[in-house]
């Protein structure tokens, strides 16, 4: 029983963080942000995988998300990201970055 207490007692200690002293961390790599303000003559077209490949393009966004009504999303935020709104007939209603 004994054994089983200073196991579990030793395998937590391996999960508490270690504070860095006299060291700064590494910056994080710059990510390409979205700007999907040169996109506003596509509102009204009908979305395509040709027409992704242009807003992907144009807007420097490194992924893009088609957003129908009614499509669950998640809330986290991606400056990298082009969300495209879609009404139910598949035409882009607008564009943000997140």
């Amino acid at each position: 029983m004994k054994i089983v207490l200073v196991a579990a007692l030793l395998g937590s200690a391996a999960c508490t963080p270690v504070e860095m002293r006299g060291e700064t961390p590494a910056a994080a790599p710059t990510e390409t942000a979205c700007n999907a303000d040169s996109l506003g003559d596509l509102v009204g077209k009908r979305a395509s995988d040709a027409r992704a490949d242009v807003m992907q393009t144009r807007s420097g966004a490194r992924t893009l998300r088609w957003i129908a009504p009614n499509t669950a999303t998640t809330k986290d935020f991606r400056v990298d990201r082009l969300n495209v709104y879609v009404d139910a007939k598949g035409r882009i209603e607008r564009f943000t970055c997140a």
